[in-house]
């Protein structure tokens, strides 16, 4: 069921727009009118990450008039397997700034605007309000219901996206919309997942090309919603399979009983992360790379288990290490190969899977195991450079 556009028609096209953006002109549900409606669009992209870097290319490319852009990070070696907004030359630069010299390069019609920090609750809905449609290409819980939120109360439609590994998920949701079918992510996902549930593509992997495949659908729907032509995914969740290259799609009704939202909350809370120490359990003892550096050097390092993947061990991990990936069992597995009596460090990519699995131990009853603080990211980092990174 078609919507009605989001925004008037802007001014009329240029010779060089009608040259530039003919293709689009051609199409009788888009037309010149469609196209000075994109022309007036304000467009807010959340993250220049993999979603958001093809999302950008690609509204830019159709000529959104106004593309903002929100992150707060830089450019590092390992976001180009994905994220394509982003070159060799960018690594190091602010993202929105990559972001926008890639968009003038390829669009210098698009005004851009860049907000180099981070999403917050105290200035998202008056960032929302500045912009007619938000697309939401974070990878975390917290973030994403503050998006939609904020949404909600800035009363803006927004297209969220969402990928791991070979797995993709979009939909558009609007509390607001003006034919009743009001949703929002919580009739989606009521309550996030555990932290230890939830990993990030940092964690997991994803493959590079099914970004392009879901921000491809952001970027329709959002033309979409835009210009008021075809039937957006506003009740309608899009799967996409890569390995299986299938797409199933399943019905969002509203959830009943639903509390409504009045105001913005502590999101980090809300998803389990303890802020702002980010997981840490102070119950559970760290020691730094340099204190185990100094013990493994003196040769009275404390046995040390990693417990991230397998597929993660490949890439790079502490000699000397055993690998035990954590699981439910695997502190009780711990014990029984180790006894109690064992000094032990933990470790992981970042320390919070190790955080983890120290705090399942000490429940058990073992006083004598320690966090590897940072974990293996921090080795490599203070450590030993020469090894590579992820």
């Amino acid at each position: 069921m078609t919507l009605p556009p989001l925004v008037e028609p802007g001014a009329e096209l240029t010779r060089e727009e009608v040259n530039r953006y003919s293709r689009h002109l051609l199409i009788p549900n888009l037309g010149v009118i469609g196209q000075r409606r994109l022309k007036n669009a304000k467009v807010l992209v959340i993250g220049a990450g993999g979603l958001g870097s093809p999302a950008l290319l690609y509204l830019a490319a159709a000529g959104i008039g106004t593309l903002g852009v929100i992150d707060f990070d830089r450019v590092d070696e390992s976001n180009l397997q994905r994220q394509v907004i982003h070159t060799v030359e960018s690594i190091g630069d602010l993202k929105v700034e990559s972001a926008r010299q890639a968009i003038a390069r390829l669009n210098p019609l698009v005004k851009v605007i860049t907000h180099n920090e981070r999403l917050e609750p105290d200035m998202a809905v008056a960032l929302f309000s500045r912009y007619d449609l938000i697309l939401d290409g974070t990878d975390n819980f917290a973030t994403r219901y503050l998006v939609n939120d904020a949404c909600i109360l800035a009363d803006k439609p927004y297209v969220w996206g969402s990928i791991f590994r070979f797995e993709g998920q979009a939909s558009v949701f609007w509390e607001g919309a003006p034919d009743g079918r009001g949703l929002n992510y919580r009739d989606l996902y009521p309550e996030p997942p555990p932290p230890e549930l939830a990993p990030s593509c940092s964690e997991g992997g994803v493959l590079g090309v099914l970004c392009a495949a879901i921000a491809s659908i952001m970027s329709t729907e959002a033309i979409k919603l835009l210009t008021g032509i075809g039937d957006p995914l506003l009740g309608r969740l899009m799967v996409y399979d890569a390995l299986e290259m299938s797409y199933r799609e399943l019905r969002i009704r509203p959830l009943r009983n639903r509390q409504p939202v009045t105001a913005l909350s502590d999101y980090q809370a809300f998803c389990g992360l303890n802020t702002p120490s980010a997981g840490n359990d102070h119950s559970v003892p760290l020691i730094s790379t340099q204190q185990f550096k100094s013990l493994k050097d003196a040769g009275k390092a404390p046995v040390l288990i990693d417990v991230r993947e397998p597929t993660e061990w490949d890439i790079v991990h502490i000699d000397g290490a055993l690998l035990m990936p954590k699981s439910a069992e695997v502190a009780a597995q711990i014990i029984e190969r180790f006894g109690r009596d064992t000094e032990l460090v933990i470790t992981c990519k970042s320390g919070m899977r190790s955080q983890a699995v120290s705090s399942d131990l000490r429940k058990l009853g073992l006083d004598k195991v320690r966090n590897l603080e940072g974990g293996v990211l921090a080795w490599v980092r203070d450590i030993d450079p020469a090894l590579p990174s992820y």
